[in-house]
This record gives structure tokens, C-alpha cells and sequence, in this order.
């Protein structure tokens, strides 16, 4: 497999997460983002939609969006499961999931953050306050959803963990105040701990800079 992906990228974290918890060995194709490379036509041929993660499988085919390739995976490679057999459970941790994937991250994502930088020409401190807003407000209800043990929802990494600890990362990058969220704090480092976690990291990818 081949995973097209940015090192700093969130959704390509999630990606990584994945991979690393199913045990899956990849190839990163970098795409580097700020110098605009997911806009070249090479790439556009491979992602119609121009960003990462996308995941090319062993059959040739494409998958793109992070919850869809992340699904494929938990469905294709069973073990250890993303989601847990409980159904009220499942529920709890898709929605924390979401909450990450639909609320938060779309507002602070690369494209509202480069037309509000270069369409509307607002100043780099009020669009990194605006990201750092909606970080902040999303992980409010996050704060009140989960139930470390030490992940997310238990002794087990979840879709919840996959997706909370990127954001997690993001928040740190335009300095929200984690001191406002302690349960999810415990559970990033719980993660940090974890060698999928680790190896998914940002700083341990080999287009990092």
C-alpha cells in the first residue's frame, strides 16, 4: 500500500494511526501542502479532490477521506476492532469521533485558514485565534464525552483515540489551553505511550521537516 500523505496533516495522521494499530506496512508518498503539491495534476489524477490523506491499495484502486479509508481498514483487517461490540458504545465513540472530524477540524483546516488569509486578508493572529476558537470549543463537549481508562472509552485505543489524538496535536501547534481539558491530556499521553501512536507521529515521518 501506499499512503499519500503530509506530515503534519491531520487527517494523514489519523491514517497512520490506523495503519499502525492494524500492524499494516505502507509506503508515504509526501505531499507537501504548504508548497502546494496536492494541487499539481499528478496528484489531482490520484485524489480528485486535491488533499490527503489517500490511500492506494495493492489492487490499484484509491481510497480517499480519513473516516473512509479508516472504516475500510477496520473492515477489511478486523483486529484489533477500532470500534467496540457494545452498540450504546459504539454510538459514544463515533460521536466523539465526529465531533473531531465534522466541527473542529474543517474550521481550522488549510483551506478556510488560506482564504481567510489571502481572500479576505485577515492578519495571521486572528485567523490562528479563530482555529484555536473552535479547537477549544469542540474539546469542551470532547472533555464532558469521554471516559479515559486510560483511552478514550477503556483499556482499548478506539475511533475516538485515532481521531482525538491528531486534533490533539493541532491544538498544541496554535496553543489552545489544555489546561482546560485534563481527561483528554490524560488520554493523549496515554497514546503518546502506545508504539502505533508513536509511530504515527508527526515528527516521526519521513517528509517531517
Amino acid at each position: 500500500m501506499q499512503l499519500y500523505s503530509y506530515w503534519r496533516s491531520s487527517a494523514s495522521y489519523r491514517v497512520r494511526i490506523a495503519l499502525a494499530l492494524k500492524g499494516l506496512s505502507y509506503q508515504t508518498i509526501g505531499i507537501h501542502l504548504v508548497k502546494g503539491k496536492h494541487t499539481e495534476a499528478s496528484f489531482v489524477a490520484i485524489n480528485p479532490q486535491a488533499r490527503v490523506p489517500a490511500l492506494k491499495l495493492d489492487s490499484g484502486d484509491v481510497l480517499i477521506q480519513s473516516l473512509a479509508i479508516i472504516d475500510y481498514l477496520d473492515e477489511t483487517y478486523p483486529e484489533p476492532p477500532f470500534l467496540p461490540a457494545d452498540p450504546l458504545l459504539r454510538a459514544r465513540v463515533r460521536a466523539v469521533s465526529q465531533v473531531v472530524a465534522m466541527d473542529i477540524h474543517p474550521l481550522g483546516n488549510t483551506g478556510p485558514r488560506n482564504y481567510m488569509l489571502k481572500t479576505l486578508n485577515l492578519d495571521l493572529e486572528t485567523v490562528d485565534g479563530w482555529t484555536r476558537h473552535w479547537i477549544e470549543n469542540g474539546f469542551a463537549a470532547v472533555e464532558r464525552m469521554i471516559s479515559p481508562g486510560p483511552y478514550c472509552f477503556g483499556a482499548q485505543p478506539t475511533l475516538a483515540d485515532i481521531f482525538l489524538v491528531p486534533q490533539v496535536f493541532n491544538a498544541r501547534r496554535y496553543k489552545a489551553d489544555m489546561a482546560k481539558f485534563p481527561k483528554i491530556v490524560a488520554v493523549d499521553e496515554a497514546c503518546q505511550k502506545h508504539p502505533a501512536f508513536a509511530a504515527a507521529a508527526p515528527a516521526a515521518q519521513p517528509d517531517a521537516e
